[in-house]
Parts: structure tokens; sequence; C-alpha cells
């Protein structure tokens, strides 16, 4: 009990908006380092595999469709995770980080819904088709922007991060759909074939590159959303400080 208690407080300690500060500044050269790293590795392995029998080279366009497929739901989840958080526990930090999360979203989910119709086209002989698996993603993208939007257009701090919390968690039950809507409906996308009770279906010949690649690609998510969070904190406190020295002057003047 004592353990987890102790680990409460070290993540309520972490979650300070000026200890994240902190910590941040000699994560994110890690983590970048990290991300061009696994970028090269990701890269090499991408061009020296084989072609697929069927897809050709083609196949080359999987290695960034299904990771930025993969951040999307991720970026999603973490969104809800921190939405939960403002919601429920009003914790400042976690409203910063619901946030910021979603232009990464949807940087990713349009990455996602552009390669996947560059491979449908020689694949599928069209560029788009309403399945399930397609339509769920490009509500998601829809959704993304719906929350940046709101985000945007909403002056008073409170009000926006409550209103966004509440559309996040909403918008959650969308996730679970676009994972099982190849198993629900009959499409054209194929299942999973990585995350699987008996073992990836993927020759290793792709899953290696795949995963570098994937590795890659949560690398740079992370990098950017660490860096969005500190960004925002940074703006939010000089904001305050422009208002405060606002009403100091206006005080003055009265």
């Amino acid at each position: 009990m004592s353990t987890i208690l102790h680990i409460i407080h070290l993540v309520s300690e972490t979650a300070k908006p000026s200890r994240f500060v902190e910590i941040s500044e000699r994560v994110i050269p890690v983590l970048a380092s990290c991300c061009v790293l696994a970028f090269g590795i990701g890269l090499f392995f991408s061009f020296a595999s084989d072609v697929d029998y069927q897809q050709g080279s083609t196949v080359r366009i999987m290695y960034v469709h299904v990771p930025a497929a993969w951040l999307a739901l991720m970026c999603y989840t973490v969104m809800t995770i921190n939405a939960v958080g403002s919601l429920v526990f009003r914790h400042p930090l976690a409203d910063v980080a619901a946030r910021v999360a979603a232009p990464l979203g949807a940087w990713f989910c349009l990455i996602a819904l552009v390669t996947g119709a560059v491979w449908g086209k020689p694949m599928w002989g069209t560029w788009w088709v309403w399945d399930a698996r397609l339509t769920s993603m490009f509500v998601l993208f829809i959704m993304y922007l719906g929350i940046i939007a709101v985000n945007r257009s909403l002056d008073e701090p409170t009000r926006a991060a409550r209103l966004t919390a509440i559309l996040i968690i909403v918008g959650f039950v969308n996730i679970p759909i676009i994972k099982f809507s190849v198993n629900w409906w009959n499409t054209l996308h194929q299942p999973a074939s990585v995350i699987r009770l008996d073992g990836p279906a993927v020759d290793m010949e792709f899953l290696v590159p795949l995963m570098a690649m994937a590795f890659a690609f949560t690398a740079l998510f992370f990098t950017l959303y660490l860096a969005a969070i500190r960004n925002e904190i940074w703006r939010r406190r000089i904001n305050s400080q422009q208002r405060l020295a606002a009403r100091v002057a206006a005080n003055r003047n009265a």
C-alpha cells in the first residue's frame, strides 16, 4: 500500500506544471534523438526489405500508413485519459495535455487516410470506399477538427476545458468501433495482422521495418506532445502575467 501511495505521490509531483516543464527540458532532447535514430533505422529496413509478391513496392506504404493509424488511435486514447483527469480531478495539466494532443492526432489521422488512399488505388482500384474502417477513421478525423475548433472558439479557459473534455469522452466510443469494425462488418480492409492472440500474421521481412517505423512514429509523437504541453504551459503563464500587468496598469490609471 505504501508503494502505491509513493507512486501516486511521484506522479502528482511530476504532473505539477512547473515540475513538468523542468523534467521535459531534459526528456525532450533524449526523445528527439531516439526519434531521429529510429527513423534512420526504420527507413533503412523499409527500403532494404523485399517487395511483396502481390503488392509489389506499394507494400512500403504500410510502413507509414499503419504506424500513423496506430498513433491516431493512441493519441485519442491519451486525450480521453487526460479529459477524465481534467473533468473529474480538475487537474490543470490534464486540461493542457488534452488540448494540445488534438492537432497531433489530426495530423496522424490525415496521414493514415492519405496513405491508405494511395495504397488503395492500385490495390482496390479506387482511392476511397465507404467501408466501416475507412468511414470510422474519417469520423475520427472530423472529431479531431471539431475539438480543435471548440478549443479555439471559446475564450474562457474553464468553460473550454470542460466542454472539450466532455466531447472527447463521448467521442471515445468511436475508438473500439475503428478497432473492431473489420470483425463486426464485412469490409475491404484487412483484419488485424500484427497484434493477434495467435501471433503476428506478417512475415518477419515486413514485420521488422514495420515495428521499427512504429517505434519511430511513437517517439515522434511523444517528442512533439511533450514539447506542445511545455509550450502551452509557457503560453498560459505569459497570458496570465499580461492580464495581471493590465489590471495593475488599469488600477494605477483609475
